[in-house]
């Protein structure tokens, strides 16, 4: 198999490291990779913060739903969406200025613009993870990131318009993680589909985990996957969570004040 081909298929979250530090020269590799990925209009609606402070990474362990290996991991990069670098150029362009005469209207970053930058920064961090992966090196993507946004917000002082989307660990996986199986994906009828989407039956969906496996000495170890997925996952505190520091940084994005 192509060797790009099977980096891709052999990637998987690692969530134990080695004590072995990730060097410059591979931390500037991934980068790089990170900032060729595909980009709106070569726009670059991204920041990048490599997080080496302990105390954040100790913050950063407890607020993002409470994952200790997230302050040991040896490299931890912040991709931020970014929008703010943009329009502060805008500004010292006196772009703005220009809008009478083109007879458009001067405007704020919208909801279109953050998709947009979200979109940037989710194809830069996966870009960063299969440049670790084909180093060596082990990924997890924490989306918990997106939660408690004030919080994040002012440790990193972020400004208006630059929001918290994904953060990464990285690290050398530890044996016990190398030989570790990928999770099962679905298979690819319920994914890939041709000019429209499906209508699936009630018994397609109930077959997309033909084998209900048993979590031991977990209260929802016994129940089916879709009701242990919605208790644990889409009605836990943290979902909530993550749906109200969205709608936050959204706010920030919606504003209508041009000088703002």
């Amino acid at each position: 198999m192509n060797e790009t081909i099977q980096t891709l298929m052999n990637r998987k979250s690692v969530r134990k490291f080695t004590d072995q530090s990730v060097s410059d020269d591979t931390k500037q590799i991934v980068l790089e990779a990170a900032m060729h990925a595909p980009s709106a209009g070569a726009m670059m609606l991204y920041s990048i913060i490599e997080v080496e402070d302990q105390a954040l990474k100790d913050i950063l362990a407890d607020s993002c739903d409470h994952q200790p290996f997230i302050a040991t991991a040896p490299w931890l990069l912040l991709f931020i969406a970014d929008y703010q670098r943009w329009f502060d150029y805008y500004k010292v362009s006196n772009a703005p200025a220009l809008c009478a005469e083109f007879g458009r209207v001067p405007r704020t970053p919208q909801e279109g613009d953050f998709l947009l930058a979200c979109m940037d920064t989710l194809i830069a961090a996966q870009n960063a993870v299969i440049a670790a992966e084909a180093l060596g090196l082990g990924s997890c993507y924490i989306g918990d990131i997106v939660e408690h946004y004030e919080q994040i917000r002012d440790l990193f002082r972020l400004p208006r318009y630059a929001a918290p989307i994904v953060l990464l660990c990285f690290g050398y996986p530890t044996e016990d993680q190398k030989n570790r199986k990928p999770v099962e994906r679905f298979d690819k009828k319920y994914i890939v589909h041709k000019n429209q989407y499906p209508s699936f039956s009630d018994q397609d969906l109930l077959n997309m985990f033909p084998k209900e496996d048993i979590i031991p000495n977990n209260p929802l170890g016994r129940l089916p996957q879709g009701q242990r997925n919605y208790i644990r996952k889409f009605t836990a505190d943290f979902s909530i969570e993550m749906s109200r520091s969205v709608r936050e940084m959204l706010k920030n994005w919606q504003q209508t004040n041009p000088n703002s």
